[in-house]
């Protein structure tokens, strides 16, 4: 539908909030538009539709959590390999996690992951999986009790952060160092308070450690105090001790 036949284009038209004027005055109204059973379905990968999914992903996440009890995210490798030490060590981290009366929440994914949840069933507590739409991803583990596939990685993270009361990190790729990266940079700029940060397996971060260290503050990038940011530990005890001290459970 547009403007009928012998009626002058308006100079201005209101849509909601929106303001258009001269060449950008749109033909018909929202109403039109939204009745009319005409035409392609390109809207809904638009960006304001996509505003509406997005919004639908908080929602459905923040149902979904609301209830959730004191949780830690652990995070990892979705290429650890079950028969690895590091795997054994993610099983025995969501095991004690449960035992010193935290959810666990994980990616939802394999390897690290997988492991973290299956320490939680065991245990048996609560055992929540994130997931991520990915064109590889292989869906969430059989050991998730409570699973949410999300689209976006920052809806995704919001919830990593909103629903835990810490971090515990296990050797992983960019998407390991993504979510780490991210809680470093919200407990540095105090978006986030009382949020430990564990990193498990010296050896396999000490290099990233060093790097900090003698690159990022030694250049003046950061200060002193952001590597008290986060811990490294080799024992899982001490990694449970860690986050359950600062999170004063």
């Amino acid at each position: 539908m547009g403007i009928p036949e012998g009626v002058a284009k308006p100079e201005e038209q209101r849509l909601g909030p929106v303001l258009r004027r001269r060449d950008q005055v749109q033909p018909g109204t929202t109403d039109q538009r939204l009745l009319d059973t005409e035409g392609d379905s390109e809207w809904v990968h638009t960006d304001p539709w996509r505003v509406m999914r997005i919004q639908s992903e908080f929602v459905e996440g923040f149902g979904a959590l609301a209830e959730l009890p004191s949780a830690i995210s652990v995070f990892g490798s979705a290429r650890t390999k079950p028969d690895s030490p590091e795997y054994e060590a993610g099983v025995r981290i969501g095991r004690a996690l449960v035992e010193a009366g935290f959810a666990v929440i994980t990616g939802g994914g394999p390897g690290a992951m997988e492991a973290a949840n299956k320490g939680a069933r065991e245990a048996k507590g609560v055992s929540v999986g994130l997931g991520i739409e990915l064109p590889f991803e292989q869906g969430l583990n059989q050991h998730v009790d409570i699973g949410v596939n999300f689209r976006y990685f920052f809806v995704r993270k919001t919830m990593f952060v909103k629903y835990a009361q810490g971090f515990v990190v296990l050797p992983g790729g960019l998407g390991t160092l993504d979510e780490l990266f991210e809680a470093l940079t919200l407990v540095q700029t105090r978006k986030v308070t009382r949020f430990p940060i564990v990193l498990f397996g010296t050896e396999y971060w000490k290099g990233l450690v060093d790097w900090l260290r003698d690159s990022v503050v030694a250049g003046g990038k950061a200060s002193e105090r952001d590597l008290l940011l986060f811990h490294v530990t080799d024992d899982v005890d001490e990694a449970v001790a860690l986050v359950t001290k600062e999170t004063g459970k």
